[in-house]
């Protein structure tokens, strides 16, 4: 089975390396870390690791993963790429702006939270 994730990564803690130790269980791990520009449009500010260093820490995290960036255009270009067999979401992640489940043509999973009153990013960041 082909599992695909994505996200931001920034400064991976516990809470990611949950999120990717779930996602390996369940088959064949691709990881679609965000652009910095993408990052920034998204959530109105850049992330405090730059994509290259949170690449390396997935790759660091989970060595078995196929990890790449995505596209700064094309939200969907890693689902077509990897045409994955699942896509597994984080317990609190939302879809990029103008894309709906429907968009995705494959099971869709979404995470339980492992200790987010201590590993939401945006608790550790402050």
């Amino acid at each position: 089975m082909r599992v695909l994730v994505f996200g931001t990564f920034d400064r991976l803690h516990p809470g990611h390396k949950y999120f990717l130790s779930e996602a390996e269980k369940r088959g064949k791990l691709f990881v679609s870390v965000a652009l910095d520009k993408t990052v920034e449009k998204i959530k109105g500010k850049k992330p405090r690791q730059n994509q290259e260093v949170r690449v390396r820490a997935i790759r660091e995290a989970s060595p078995s993963a196929e990890v790449s960036l995505g596209s700064e255009s094309d939200y969907l270009k890693p689902v077509r790429d990897i045409s994955p067999d699942l896509i597994l979401l984080g317990y609190d992640q939302n879809l990029p702006p103008g894309i709906s489940m429907e968009d995705l043509n494959c099971e869709i999973e979404r995470l339980g939270a492992f200790e987010p009153e201590k590993y939401k990013s945006s608790l550790i960041d402050g």
